[in-house]
């Protein structure tokens, strides 16, 4: 049998040896003017070839993170060059491709030749704590952040760590409520989408089924998806464990979690539990939705992409990795419970209220913000941009965009934040831990509900 490691597993550790290096450096876990170890010592920790190490060194060299001395070796060195300001930005990795982030580097640095943008790719898991830690040692200048992990953010009572910013009326007003701590704006939006269903026109067609419009309930799209289920495809998918996915159900309801006098949770007999039972239902019926062990909404995506589902639930984000797919797909509204709602995802900028360039970072972001940049976003992703003018923009597309595009602009009055739930980030985690046994059916709904009316209250 062939053992040797999969591209993607080398791509993984060649990812993990420049991510500890460079928050080595970054960190001052190594001085300046320190060496790395040996190309020869990192390939055996890292368990890569000297070529693929060499390339994860030329990486941190691009950052100016280390300097290659002839003979010698790999030196720590200083980002700051003479004449020029190095900006530290930290991001999501998937920004990268969602909002063309390298293009827009680009762009900047023509504009701004002496202001240097240092990335620094930051991690998804405890985001809101990394990105306290790297502000408050001014690590960072600015940084992206979602809806979610700036609530986390504020949670941890670092708030004091962003500057406050001035109103930029040309983005869509509705988006910087995301980022608002009293009536203090800590953030602007970047990009944004809703969650929307996805579905592969080609099936709908060789089926002879209309396709889905804003009328639909989720026992339309039941009925609809075992129409489309056959030997080859199933239904509909989604990554149920997402939180950006299953607290949908909860928004439908109309409600928010409430507590009585005596401060105590009430969820049982709620309305906030006919969507949790609605999950437990589909995910129960095997002639609509496989039983497949997604890890994340990525998986989801792939099935969509494969043609093993004929819908799925998506984000305009999302779009960006199935530009290339090729069959025809389109987008609708989601179906819905008790209201048509759904849930809206924003990713921001915010600046480190401690460094040392603002001028520097506010430069910067004022251009991610223009709409030059915002439009550069507009023609070259599937994403939203936040200024509503690039967002809208209907000039010659090069891009393989669905027909259905602009259906954003119709849903507005739809969507919600998770916050809106009246739930704190680290409850959005205790709750699905909760939901699991119940989904799976190991336990009932009322030994659930009172559990999760003891952990929350």
């Amino acid at each position: 049998m062939d053992r040797k490691p999969s591209r993607s597993t080398f791509r993984q550790r060649l990812d993990e040896m420049v991510s500890v290096l460079r928050d080595e450096i970054v960190t001052g876990k190594r001085e300046v003017g320190e060496y790395l170890p040996s190309e020869v010592a990192l390939g055996e920790q890292f368990n890569l070839s000297k070529n693929s190490v060499r390339k994860g060194l030329e990486l941190l060299v691009s950052e100016n993170l280390i300097t290659k001395v002839p003979r010698i070796g790999n030196q720590v060195t200083r980002p700051e060059q003479e004449g020029h300001t190095t900006l530290r930005f930290g991001y999501y990795k998937s920004v990268i491709e969602e909002a063309a982030l390298h293009e827009l580097l680009a762009e900047f640095e023509k504009e701004h030749p002496h202001i240097r943008v240092q990335l620094i790719p930051l991690p998804y898991d405890n985001y809101g704590e990394t990105v306290s830690e790297y502000m408050d040692r001014e690590l960072l200048d600015a940084a992206t952040v979602n809806n979610n992990d700036f609530q986390s953010f504020l949670d941890l009572g670092h708030s004091h760590l962003l500057e406050p910013l001035e109103n930029k009326p040309e983005l869509y007003p509705f988006l910087a409520d995301a980022f608002r701590h009293g009536e203090k704006l800590l953030g602007h939006p970047l990009i944004f989408s809703p969650v929307v269903l996805c579905y592969n026109r080609d099936h709908f067609k060789n089926n002879a089924i209309a396709e889905p419009d804003s009328s639909w309930k989720w026992n339309d799209l039941i009925q609809v998806a075992q129409g489309l289920t056959d030997d080859k495809h199933y239904g509909f998918y989604f990554h149920l464990l997402s939180n950006n996915r299953w607290p949908i159900f909860m928004l439908q309801s109309g409600m928010k979690l409430e507590r009585n006098e005596a401060g105590k949770v009430q969820l049982c007999g709620t309305k906030l539990m006919d969507g949790m039972r609605i999950c437990r239902d589909m995910i129960a019926r095997k002639d609509i939705l496989p039983s497949y062990m997604s890890e994340s909404d990525h998986d989801a995506e792939e099935l969509f992409q494969q043609g093993k589902v004929s819908m799925i639930m998506a984000t305009y984000f999302s779009l960006n990795y199935l530009r290339n797919s090729e069959f025809e797909y389109d987008l609708a509204p989601l179906p819905y419970l008790e209201h048509a709602t759904t849930l809206l995802l924003a990713i921001g900028l915010m600046m480190n209220r401690k460094s040392k360039c603002k001028e520097a970072a506010r430069t910067f972001l004022d251009f991610l913000l223009s709409y030059k940049a915002q439009l550069l976003i507009r023609q070259r992703t599937l994403s939203i941009p936040a200024y509503k003018q690039a967002a809208e923009w209907t000039g010659s597309d090069s891009m393989n965009r669905p027909s259905r595009f602009f259906m954003y602009r119709e849903i507005i009055p739809s969507f919600r934040y998770i916050s809106e739930l009246n739930i704190k980030p680290h409850q959005i985690d205790v709750i699905r831990n909760e939901m699991k046994l119940y989904w799976s059916g190991m336990e009932d709904e009322q030994a659930v509900c009172s559990r999760l009316e003891q952990l929350l209250s």
